[in-house]
């Protein structure tokens, strides 16, 4: 894995009408993780009110500003100057979340599918997943959807070739090098190897999500009688699907 790179190099495009894209190296490294937040750090700084919004990704920011106080012209100048003070490295600045699993048959119905494929029990599974801790590398597709990397690679999947329609709120999968926790019910096509009972998204929380974008994510076995009093519930899951 890479430990850092010596001089952090970026590129900054415009987005929209109020909308810049700051674009570093194009791959998941935990090192480029620890710049796209260094650099979050140092825009607030200097925007400050001229900020609207910033959307941390893999490799890149999306900083939205208000047009009625600034413009393209100005927030670029303010950019270059305020990203001169990146410093590369693989630094960690995140927090470490713990979130229980009830991993199982009937809340995981793909175990079995990941143990046959990879050829292992599905104890291992269970084993491997935990003995990882992943990183928030972006969140996005649905409120509270944090892409958490990078899994063990003898788990890597790819995702099913029929997506089900409705995954439940609290699943916990697996696709490709990456796995989540689905925030709420919605289709999806990711793996399914247990049930979180740790809301994702909760808009009356404060915060809303248990996770940020550069914290640290482990994940905990507990089993039935914990995950129900921990909130947790067992829905309908459609069986196991195939991978493509």
């Amino acid at each position: 894995m890479s430990t850092g790179i010596s001089q952090p190099q970026y590129q900054l495009t415009i987005a929209g009408e109020n909308a810049l894209m700051l674009y570093f190296d194009q791959r998941i490294d935990p090192a480029i993780s620890a710049l796209v937040q260094q650099a979050c750090a140092l825009i607030r700084a200097e925007l400050a009110d001229d900020v609207i919004d910033l959307l941390p990704s893999y490799a890149s920011v999306l900083i939205l500003f208000n047009p009625l106080s600034t413009d393209h012209y100005r927030v670029q100048a303010q950019l270059q100057h305020c990203l001169q003070q990146l410093q590369s490295g693989n630094s960690h600045s995140g927090k470490l979340v713990e979130l229980p699993v009830y991993y199982s048959a009937e809340s995981g119905p793909d175990l079995a599918l990941i143990a046959e494929t990879k050829d292992i029990s599905i104890d291992e599974v269970i084993k491997r997943h935990q003995a990882v801790s992943y990183r928030v590398y972006a969140i996005g597709f649905a409120p509270g959807f944090a892409y958490l990397g990078e899994v063990d690679p003898l788990l890597q999947m790819p995702r099913l070739a029929t997506p089900r329609a409705k995954v439940p709120r609290g699943a916990v999968a697996i696709a490709d090098r990456q796995t989540a926790i689905y925030p709420a019910a919605s289709p999806g096509g990711w793996n399914l190897i247990g049930l979180c009972p740790t809301r994702m998204f909760n808009p009356a929380a404060e915060p809303v999500m248990p996770v940020a974008v550069g914290d640290e994510v482990r994940f905990v076995a507990i089993d039935k009688a914990e995950f129900f009093r921990l909130g947790g519930e067992l829905p309908e899951l459609e069986p196991s699907g195939k991978k493509s």
